[in-house]
């Protein structure tokens, strides 16, 4: 845990929910094992939207659609999603779910590698939403930068990894060193590219928030 258990669970408890849809979503989402944004950064995402007010999104990790959902109710409605998913089942549930809510039109869900589609992207975004394999952030992170433009949010999600990261590297499960490591660089990174301004806050399971210096 980053944040002591009980104090976790206290402003959890203060949460008002999305609507019937999302928390539905949320459910399912937790029932069938898919990642879904925690509760907490949900309200932090919400607020840095509403203060934000993007034009267009770039989210990688769809998942099921939850953020993505989340996102487009707590922006103006010309604003516009772009977000990527390589997995055939959720990308067929993340449709479905667009649909149920009318948000087709205003979602685009690209298919396929993340690192593959970054790179055919043009054009520029205003916010982004990392939360795909952590380990592949660093790797994401090049084109990420080529696509913010000046002034744009740039979020990071999960970078703290249940407070493991600090851990020493032989107190960590072998399966989890590498991407540890990875995400230690990204964190330094964020911290020490000159093209950003970075806080990390303890959010959730660890959130970067990162403005593109013009």
């Amino acid at each position: 845990m980053i944040v002591e258990e009980r104090m976790t669970a206290y402003l959890d408890s203060l949460e008002t929910g999305n609507g019937e849809f999302l928390d539905k979503l949320e459910q399912k989402a937790k029932k069938d094992a898919v990642p879904v944004i925690r509760r907490q950064m949900q309200s932090f995402l919400k607020m840095l939207l509403r203060i934000k007010r993007p034009a267009r999104i770039l989210e990688v990790g769809t998942a099921t659609g939850f953020s993505a959902i989340l996102m487009c109710e707590n922006t103006p409605p010309e604003t516009t999603v772009t977000t990527i998913e390589k997995y055939e089942k959720r990308i067929s549930e993340a449709k479905e779910n667009f649909a149920r809510v009318g948000l087709s039109g205003r979602i685009t869900l690209l298919e396929g590698d993340a690192m593959e589609r970054l790179k055919e992207l043009e054009g520029s975004f205003d916010f982004v939403f990392m939360d795909a394999a952590k380990g592949q952030y660093i790797y994401f992170l090049p084109e990420v930068l080529r696509l913010l433009e000046p002034e744009g949010i740039l979020v990071s999600d999960n970078v703290l990894q249940e407070g493991d990261l600090i851990e020493s590297h032989f107190a960590v499960e072998r399966r989890n060193r590498t991407i540890y490591k990875r995400m230690r660089e990204y964190l330094y990174e964020l911290k020490h590219n000159g093209q950003l301004l970075t806080s990390i806050v303890p959010v959730g399971d660890g959130a970067a928030v990162s403005v593109k210096i013009r």
